[in-house]
């Protein structure tokens, strides 16, 4: 983590843009040691929701592109788990989108958005909405509840 401290905004985009891949990160530890560091905090937020949202789009990409039977192994999902989540994501809508923020669940929401070939312009404002909104309250708690 400390690389990313030190390298301010460019470190809090990289590991932003990972957390929404599969990689096992933490962007929001990042931002909250950035943002007690006295770093301006809307330029933070949209570091942060500009990579996490790319990465976001990746994984939609990949999900477009990638054959079904890969997408599991990917995920490290076994079939079984992957047709249950599929499942899900059918009967709760476009709107589950708005949790691709959530740790576990997020990535392989984007990426099955992506084999569903969800509309790219709902992708981006359900994505977008959810993840600009978990940094804004991060921030928020962050500078302002004691």
């Amino acid at each position: 983590m400390e690389f990313f401290t030190e390298h301010g905004y460019l470190g809090l985009f990289i590991i932003s843009f990972l957390a929404a891949t599969l990689l096992p990160l933490s962007s929001e530890l990042v931002l909250v040691a950035l943002l007690l560091t006295g770093m301006h905090p809307v330029v933070l937020i949209a570091v942060a929701s500009t990579g996490n949202i790319l990465g976001s789009i990746t994984n939609y990409t990949l999900g477009y592109w990638a054959s079904t039977g890969l997408v599991p192994k990917w995920l490290r999902m076994s079939e079984t788990e992957f047709a249950h989540a599929k499942k899900r994501f059918t009967r709760y809508g476009m709107f589950s989108l708005l949790l691709a923020w959530v740790p576990v669940i997020g990535d392989p929401l984007t990426v099955i958005a992506g084999i569903l070939r969800v509309r790219f312009h709902w992708f981006l404002l359900l994505v977008s909405t959810g993840k600009l909104g978990r940094y804004c309250v991060i921030t928020y708690i962050t500078l302002y509840v004691n």
